[in-house]
């Protein structure tokens, strides 16, 4: 059986063009080692059909059966990886492909990358399936939410390794620096043997391009610094990121803010996210259009979002960057206490900005996502972060791709939401703490739910309306009086500079 399997890997991997019929008895045979495997039948053998992904968890379980792995997560994703790197080209040959393609244009560039990335199971379609995802109608358009699935859970056995395991490897030295390309993986640090990473210079730097595997919206990539230095958010990124929509207009291209609590989950290595995906918020229109006096040829205006967001328009990147930088040095020094908005504690700064950058319709766009990470005793959390009473729903930093409208939720909510439906449902009783308040109030609003089928369409709308909360709690300027104030700030100190 294990050898059909096998066969079955190869064939794929040809009909997916990973490799060539000249490369098949290399690649068998280096998967042979991997599989502890001696010797494979002369006679033809029928190759087993099924997908990569398939094929490669029923090659993890004739290992675990047979001992060459033990049954732990670990071990299984670095024999997955370190097999499909036996069909994966070299990093020099992959730039060269992709280099070619965007010759013929950006997008074949990046098709014939992000193809690949799925081929070689590095983006983990299998585990992504598993993910809940569906719309919210709102009054600010089409919300994405997702009940994050794709991450496979630890069992006990696996986590007793990591305690034991003595953390003293600082290589690579996060999960985003590029030396992960081609890591092979230890107990609690992913296996990268699979992993494959483009090489892109932006404005005198190298940078280097991959996808994610675990994606959450289409060619979901991630743009990292060849440095492993601390996210910042300057002038600097700001004409990166519109460098990198002229270089790949199809793409969006973003960061998450630089600071705690309204940043992402790793501040410790620069990156940006990008991919080809509209979310709501690029699709949003404007509340009101206003004048930066410095910039008189540049479109500016106020989206109609639930957070704080400007966004800029022109066909000079250079112009829009000047203008971002200057809004965005106003901003750090920015205070109005009317709308609890103080630009320091002490020596502590709160504001910053999540930018996010696209070339539509011939122009360059950056919007500008105005953040404050402060905290006060009644909001402990943060002022403008998710407030206590949703924190049953999501307690979690807003970064990037919530910002635009995609929400990230956690993966105990799929069984907390199906006792909630149990709940309405009359079946149960057992609704979680935390949510019991909700269940209570839905089941008062609307009374008893005969179906199963409109119990979970009524609790996945009430819960996109708990997500447009969340974005509404971490929206800094609420009120467009205290955006008119800021624009007012802005035009007023450049004023004083001209």
């Amino acid at each position: 059986m294990i050898h059909h399997t096998l066969a079955g890997l190869i064939q794929k991997a040809l009909a997916t063009g990973l490799i060539e019929k000249d490369d098949i008895d290399y690649a068998r045979n280096q998967a042979m080692h991997l599989l502890q495997l001696d010797a494979f039948p002369e006679e033809a053998v029928e190759p087993t059909d099924d997908t990569i992904p398939n094929l490669l968890e029923a090659l993890n379980d004739y290992a675990v059966e047979n001992g060459v792995i033990e049954d732990l997560l670990d071990d299984k994703e670095m024999l997955s990886a370190n097999i499909m790197n036996c069909f994966v080209a070299r990093p020099s040959a992959i730039n060269a492909a992709f280099n070619e393609k965007y010759a013929e244009s950006p997008i074949a560039a990046t098709d014939y990358f992000y193809e690949l990335s799925q081929n070689s199971n590095y983006i983990q379609m299998n585990r992504i399936r598993k993910n809940i995802s569906y719309q919210h109608d709102s009054p600010y358009g089409k919300m994405d939410i997702t009940i994050n699935l794709s991450k496979p859970e630890k069992d006990p056995e696996q986590i007793k390794r990591e305690r034991e395991m003595k953390q003293t490897l600082s290589y690579p030295k996060c999960l985003l620096c590029k030396e992960n390309e081609g890591y092979v993986g230890r107990i609690g640090y992913p296996a990268r043997a699979n992993h494959r990473v483009i090489k892109i210079p932006l404005t005198g730097e190298n940078w280097y391009f991959q996808y994610s595997p675990y994606f959450y919206y289409n060619e979901h990539s991630i743009l990292l610094s060849e440095e492993h230095r601390d996210m910042k958010i300057d002038r600097g990124g700001f004409e990166r990121l519109l460098r990198f929509t002229e270089q790949f207009p199809h793409y969006f291209v973003g960061s998450n803010a630089d600071l705690p609590i309204v940043g992402g989950s790793i501040l410790s290595h620069d990156h940006y996210q990008a991919g080809r995906y509209e979310f709501a918020m690029t699709r949003a229109e404007d509340a009101f259009t206003f004048r930066l006096d410095s910039f008189p040829g540049l479109r500016a205006s106020v989206v109609n979002w639930p957070m704080s967001v400007i966004r800029l328009k022109s066909g000079h990147i250079d112009e829009l960057v000047n203008a971002a930088d200057e809004i965005l040095q106003i901003w750090k020094q920015y205070s109005d206490e009317a709308a609890d908005v103080l630009a320091f504690s002490g020596d502590t700064p709160h504001n910053t900005i999540t930018p996010i950058a696209r070339k539509r319709d011939g122009l360059f766009e950056i919007d500008l996502v105005l953040r404050n990470n402060r905290t006060t005793q009644q909001h402990p959390a943060g002022i403008f972060h998710p407030h206590a009473d949703v924190h049953h729903i999501k307690k979690e930093n807003i970064g990037l791709i919530e910002v635009m409208g995609l929400a990230v939720l956690p993966p105990r909510l799929k069984q907390e939401l199906e006792q909630i439906q149990e709940f309405l449902l009359g079946k149960s009783n057992h609704v979680e703490p935390a949510h019991l308040d909700w269940a209570e109030q839905l089941k008062a609003q609307y009374g008893p739910i005969a179906s199963h089928e409109h119990a979970e369409a009524l609790v996945r709308e009430e819960l996109g309306k708990k997500f447009v909360r969340i974005l509404e709690d971490a929206g800094v300027l609420k009120e467009q009086q205290a955006f008119k104030r800021f624009i007012h700030a802005v035009n007023e100190q450049t004023a004083k500079t001209i």
